[in-house]
């Protein structure tokens, strides 16, 4: 099954259990994010990656430079561990990892959670990538990902027990739309997928096809 396939199996499960006044808000903040074209812009193909160093949940620091110097990286942000969606499309990158590590590339997942939070993930899952900690999306606004949820939505994450305040350290409204990029070696994106809906994911199939494209 793709994992687009899977994200829809989801949602459709999902939607019973949801109030319509909540579907409403949850879907006019889709729709209003869809029409900013924050999607567009992040970096294009052709264009040098933004470098970052950033925390990972082990404690260690994450240099993109360094990365690059051992080979190609695939980045990929998400909103964090609450978000089931995010969870479906990392475990099915998971799934893949040993394809992609095969091919010479690292992979590293970007969201804005403290790194107890993501340790907790990772740990969870048992993911063999790195999880790195964006606080503020200070990263994802360099990739052109950074947004801020409606006070609306906002409000239905926290009545859902989300607690955007405690897992993103004071950034409560602050979120990266999901993404993914191939980078070379020499720094430069050469695959992008950047969708302002979050039920949608880069298709690990695809992930491979462009690292493959990059011998």
């Amino acid at each position: 099954m793709s994992v687009n396939t899977e994200l829809r199996t989801f949602y459709a499960s999902r939607q019973e259990q949801i109030p319509a006044t909540v579907r409403a808000v949850m879907q006019r903040a889709a729709e209003e994010l869809a029409e900013s074209g924050q999607a567009d812009r992040s970096p294009a193909v052709g264009t040098k990656a933004p470098s970052f160093t950033l925390p990972s949940a082990t404690g260690r620091t994450v240099d993109l430079g360094e990365l690059l110097a051992e080979g190609p990286v695939v980045l990929t942000f998400y909103r964090g561990a609450w978000c089931p969606y995010c969870n479906i499309a990392l475990r099915s990158l998971q799934q893949h990892h040993n394809e992609i590590t095969a091919r010479g590339a690292r992979l590293v997942a970007v969201s804005p959670q403290i790194p107890d939070e993501s340790l907790s993930y990772a740990e969870k899952n048992e993911l063999a990538f790195d999880v790195l900690s964006d606080l503020g999306c200070d990263t994802a606004q360099q990739y052109g990902l950074a947004f801020d949820l409606p006070e609306d939505l906002a409000a239905v994450y926290e009545g859902f027990g989300i607690d955007l305040n405690r897992s993103n350290a004071g950034h409560t409204r602050t979120l990266p739309i999901p993404a993914t990029y191939v980078i070379d070696r020499e720094g430069t994106i050469r695959w992008t997928f950047v969708n302002s809906d979050y039920m949608t994911r880069a298709e690990p199939a695809d992930i491979l096809a462009a690292l493959d494209s990059l011998t």
